[in-house]
């Protein structure tokens, strides 16, 4: 049977041979995660089942990176609830405050490789497909229910392919390539499918931009977004994973794949604007709004080549006096070789903040949130209503390489 890519991962994880989209199966778990934010209920809920340990303490990954260091009582006693527990359970897959956002520690250390089942109680756990597992957000209920048993069942989902084509203009990025395919398919254009990024394009994309694309796969509605392995993806896991794995690609011939052709030979730089991520213009249709401030980082794109991007830009330039800006490198191997480049002392010299690994405010309940009536252009994945402080502040969504040219004119700026 002709299968997706989604469907040979299930099938693989509930033991069986084949799976069909609309099926019911129950999967076993290779890699659950949970962070400082939506941990505290999953254990809770977890000792309310009665058990007294895990299924296994190896498959469990958790990162404290939503407020870190705590901002508030609340969340430095989340913190001590997440460290008893780790102690309990032997958890030695643990990252305490210093190590950055999950999304982007799992894949540095080597807790993802292709064909797994992997599961967080964060909505952008997708981003973990770029490397060929099928990655999900779950709620921190269900979480205790994989804590207790490893197991955790799923609707197979349907597949929708995005052949990517073409060549992207200078200055212009995958996250401009996904901010415009949600523009044209809408927050609900891929509910509950499995988001597959193919083409040429994406062939010739990093892991990095990869990652971008499977990240925001949720602000579609997807289930999870996918990318078939190659040797870019073997390359990177050399050195950091010495896990076995299995590469499974998606047959031309399944029956529940849809293909959508994408072609960005012409794309310009894109801007998701208040308040709903679908909400996409071409940055010449929003050039020149006035910003308060400009936020460089997330799990979206806070990495070493997004940082690179912005300092080239940057470099020798002041950042306007009329604004603030925050650098958050997304991890602490992001944060070191952004130093030993001499990329944070460029920002520093610019007049930028450069602040420690986390997810900033991304979240709304960390540093750097924008008060009433102010205006922030985020190279994060959301821009809902309050979502990076007041309900009546706006949040503008781009890339680095827009956030970068923006905070020099404190206003948005096409990059090229």
């Amino acid at each position: 049977m002709a299968m997706t890519m989604a469907e040979k991962i299930l099938a693989k994880a509930s033991g069986n041979k084949e799976s069909e989209a609309g099926e019911i199966i129950m999967a076993n778990i290779d890699v659950a995660m949970t962070h400082d934010l939506t941990g505290p209920l999953s254990v809770e809920s977890f000792e309310k089942i009665g058990l007294k340990e895990v299924w296994d303490p190896e498959k469990i990954v958790i990162v404290f990176d939503h407020q870190v260091p705590a901002d508030s009582i609340d969340a430095a006693n989340n913190h001590m609830i997440m460290r008893k527990f780790v102690k309990e359970q032997g958890i030695n897959n643990f990252y305490d405050v210093r190590e950055g956002v999950c999304h982007q520690v799992l894949p540095e250390k080597g807790h993802v490789v292709p064909g797994e089942v992997v599961v967080g109680t964060d909505s952008h756990t997708c981003t973990h497909g770029a490397l060929g597992a099928f990655a999900t957000g779950i709620g921190s209920t269900d979480m205790a229910m994989v804590f207790a048993t490893g197991k955790l069942w799923f609707k197979v989902p349907e597949t929708i392919k995005f052949e990517i084509t073409g060549k992207l203009q200078e200055n212009v990025f995958a996250k401009d390539v996904i901010l415009d395919i949600i523009g044209k398919i809408g927050a609900d254009g891929a509910t509950y499918k499995a988001c597959e990024f193919g083409g040429e394009t994406t062939r010739n994309m990093s892991i990095s931009d990869r990652m971008v694309l499977c990240n925001m796969a949720i602000e579609m509605g997807g289930k999870t977004g996918l990318v078939e392995p190659d040797q870019k993806t073997i390359n990177y896991l050399k050195g950091r994973s010495t896990k076995p794995y299995k590469i499974m690609k998606t047959d031309s011939d399944a029956k529940s794949l849809e293909t959508m052709y994408v072609d960005v030979n012409e794309l310009e730089p894109q801007i998701a604007c208040p308040h709903n991520v679908d909400n996409v213009k071409p940055v010449s249709e929003v050039e020149g709004t006035h910003i308060d401030q400009v936020f460089l980082g997330s799990c979206t794109n806070g990495r070493l080549s997004d940082l690179r991007t912005a300092a080239k830009i940057m470099k020798g330039k002041d950042v306007s006096k009329d604004i603030r800006m925050l650098v958050i490198p997304a991890s602490r191997e992001v944060y070191t070789k952004a130093m030993d480049e001499g990329l944070l002392r460029t920002f520093i010299d610019s007049g930028a903040l450069v602040c420690n690994p986390c997810c900033g405010p991304c979240l709304g309940g960390h540093i750097g949130l924008v008060g009433p009536g102010e205006v922030s252009l985020s190279t994060s994945n959301r821009n809902f209503k309050g979502r990076q402080g007041s309900p009546d502040a706006e949040v503008y969504l781009s890339s680095a390489a827009v956030a970068a040219a923006s905070a020099l004119t404190g206003k948005i700026t096409d990059p090229r």
